[in-house]
């Protein structure tokens, strides 16, 4: 099965991560304090990895550091890597606020766990890229008036990372990833290429299967109905007997990609960013290919119990500054939810937002929770199903 792996290979594979994590390329996990703090305020989020720098990596990247001497609310966070464990955590509560992307953000409204945002209270608000405004992942209409859930903080698409040393020009196609096949360096991509793990890569899969079977008639690659669900599922059973890993965690892909023979994925640009910046940078580049992509749109959302509101606000404001906002986006390989950020940053660069997407807002479909009232004439395949029938495809 290419999920397992011998105890020695695995302890191998902890060997070169935590040395590399000790060599400061990046902090994976931070966790919250368990005693009470001493100053007078605190604010607890849950943030996907590589958004809360406060220089330990890069002295150039620490937007913490002087909005806690500034507010004297210290911030607490605790580094989550996907969407199931972010709403699971929010569920638990103790938390004040969450990086929530498309797919999680929708269900945490539903069960109440984030109350609606004060938008007279983010003095920037106008400021926020008006794309992003209204949109389902974070704003319902209640009574004829639109109601924000969340404050927008960044978004970029699904990119197709991949080995330049076996693609000497960058593929045209998803295809490399989900049909078996002969690379260009003449051997097979099975056990080479990988896949993440979470049921909302599902959506990747019907982008794909929009492009090859466009009998099927799917739009959105969120909203399934039966039948384009029971195709996607299809070719996800396929790309299964090709996969070599399944990644979750971004620094498990990044070692696949450096250690492991990996050669092709969908990705985040922020591991390309890592893997550039490494000992064989010059080996990996990445592409969107001619099917397009999905994209991923975070929201930092507050939780309806929230006992540091104050200090809540304080961030959501710090947030989508434009000097936060342009280094965030340097950083992780992104694109800022406000645009002023896109100009003057001299970490992202002029050419910055460009490169990280901001001009393919258009070909990229954000994610966003698949629900069964998808407006759609039949019902849509609800997310839990999505989870239970990828945990199954996971597990043969």
């Amino acid at each position: 099965m290419a999920l397992r792996v011998s105890v020695s290979a695995y302890k191998k594979r902890v060997d070169r991560l935590v040395g590399w994590l000790a060599c400061g390329a990046f902090t994976l996990f931070s966790s919250l304090p368990t005693e009470s703090l001493a100053k007078a305020g605190q604010v607890n989020i849950i943030a996907w990895p590589g958004y809360m720098e406060r220089g330990q990596n890069n002295k150039d990247f620490d937007w913490l550091t002087q909005f806690e001497k500034d507010t004297n609310c210290k911030v607490n966070v605790k580094i989550s890597s996907s969407s199931d464990e972010m709403v699971t955590l929010m569920n638990q509560g103790g938390f004040d606020l969450v990086t929530a992307s498309g797919d999680a953000s929708v269900r945490m409204i539903r069960a109440g766990v984030v109350q609606p945002i004060d938008i007279s209270k983010i003095t920037a608000w106008k400021t926020i890229d008006k794309r992003l405004e209204n949109q389902p992942w974070d704003t319902v209409k209640q009574n004829g008036t639109m109601v924000h859930y969340g404050v927008p903080f960044m978004w970029g698409p699904i990119v197709l990372l991949y080995n330049k040393k076996v693609f000497k020009t960058p593929p045209t196609s998803w295809s490399v990833v989900f049909d078996e096949q002969t690379l260009p360096d003449g051997k097979s991509n099975k056990g080479r290429v990988s896949a993440y793990i979470s049921p909302i890569y599902l959506a990747d899969v019907a982008l794909y299967v929009k492009k090859r079977h466009p009998e099927l008639k799917i739009d959105n690659p969120y909203y399934l109905t039966e039948k384009q669900y029971q195709a996607t599922l299809a070719q996800a059973r396929a790309q299964r007997k090709i996969i070599g890993h399944y990644w979750g965690n971004p620094m498990t892909q990044i070692d696949d990609f450096a250690n492991e023979g990996t050669v092709a994925s969908s990705s985040w640009q922020f591991q390309v960013n890592l893997l550039q910046r490494g000992k064989k940078s010059a080996e990996f580049d990445y592409t969107i290919p001619r099917e397009g992509s999905t994209g991923w749109v975070d929201t930092t959302m507050l939780h309806s119990k929230s006992k540091n509101v104050d200090c809540a606000y304080a961030w959501l404001n710090h947030s989508i500054s434009p000097k936060l906002q342009g280094d965030l986006a340097a950083w992780f390989g992104a694109v800022p939810a406000v645009p002023a950020a896109c100009r003057g940053n001299k970490l992202l660069g002029e050419d910055g937002c460009r490169r990280n997407g901001f001009y393919q807002f258009k070909n990229i479909v954000l994610t966003t929770t698949p629900v069964q009232d998808c407006g759609k004439p039949e019902p849509c395949v609800p997310y839990s199903r999505w989870v239970h029938d990828y945990q199954d495809i996971l597990g043969r």
